[in-house]
Order: C-alpha cells, then structure tokens, then sequence
C-alpha cells in the first residue's frame, strides 16, 4: 500500500467523524489531530488519530480498525468468540456460528462490527455482519464476513 495523499479533517469533518464512530461503537473517539489518508492498492481510506491508524472507510462507511478498537474498546457493535476461533479469525477467516459466545443484539445484516476473544476481550478483526445480533450463535453458518483483521496490511501499516 501507499499513501495517495493526506490531508487533515476540517472541523465539521471531525465532528461528524466522532458522532458516526460513537453511535456505532459506544466509543469517544477523543484526538488532537485528525489526518485522512487516501491509500493504493487497498479498498479502505485511513483516518490517522494523533498519528495512529484508528479508522478506516469500508465502502464509504467509516469504522475502527483493529488498532482503533484496541486503542478505544468499542462497547457497541461488538461480537465475542471463544478461544477454538481465534486463530482462524485472526488469519482473516469469516466467522462461524459454533465459534461465537456473545454478539451484540443492537447489530443488523450488513453493520460492520467488531469481533473480540474472550479470554482477554482483544479485538482480532472487523466484519460485516451478515445476520442481526439476535441471530448470530448457534450450531452452523456463516454469520460475520472479515474485513480487516491482525496481521493484515492495513494491520500493519505505518504511516
């Protein structure tokens, strides 16, 4: 990936910017400095918070990234797996059914959200929800589709 451009968010920008991320994630996303960041080669932009990669637009939809939910804890939006999962959803794999001990109720189809492990509540990736919250534990399907996810290049990206 490389940096196409950058420029800071004007005020308005920021506002809005912070309103969207708190109804969507419960979360104050509290910064001095807010600087958008086109990239290539990638289908998601980056909003850099006091240099930190915090949040990303999916198909214009602006969201935490790992880092921005690891920073900030998201209360809202939020879907937990066991341990069996973590290294499948870690490696970018869709989450499963059988592998999900809590989701958020307040989620529909198509919300992107933020999928964390249990033992030590870390958030491993970011999906899109392919079901409502009610409806995401059970025995078998597909039921969040990866995003962004540890270890991948947005994962990795210094700016």
């Amino acid at each position: 990936m490389e940096v196409k451009s950058r420029h800071h968010l004007r005020s308005d920008e920021i506002r809005d910017l912070r309103e969207t991320i708190e109804a969507q994630t419960g979360v104050d996303l509290d910064g001095d400095a807010f600087e958008k960041v086109d990239l290539t080669e990638t289908r998601f932009d980056v909003v850099l918070v006091d240099g930190s990669p915090a949040v990303m637009f999916v198909d214009g939809d602006p969201y935490l990234t790992v880092t921005g939910a690891n920073d900030y804890s998201p209360t809202e939006h939020v879907v937990t797996v066991d341990a069996g999962a973590v290294s499948f959803v870690s490696g970018g794999a869709d989450v499963m059914r059988p592998g999900i001990v809590d989701a958020d109720v307040d989620i529909d189809e198509g919300d992107l959200v933020a999928i964390k492990e249990e033992t030590h509540g870390k958030v491993l990736a970011i999906g899109r929800a392919l079901v409502p919250g009610a409806e995401m534990t059970g025995d078998s399907g597909k039921v969040v589709e990866s995003v962004h996810h540890v270890g991948d290049d947005l994962y990795e990206l210094s700016i």
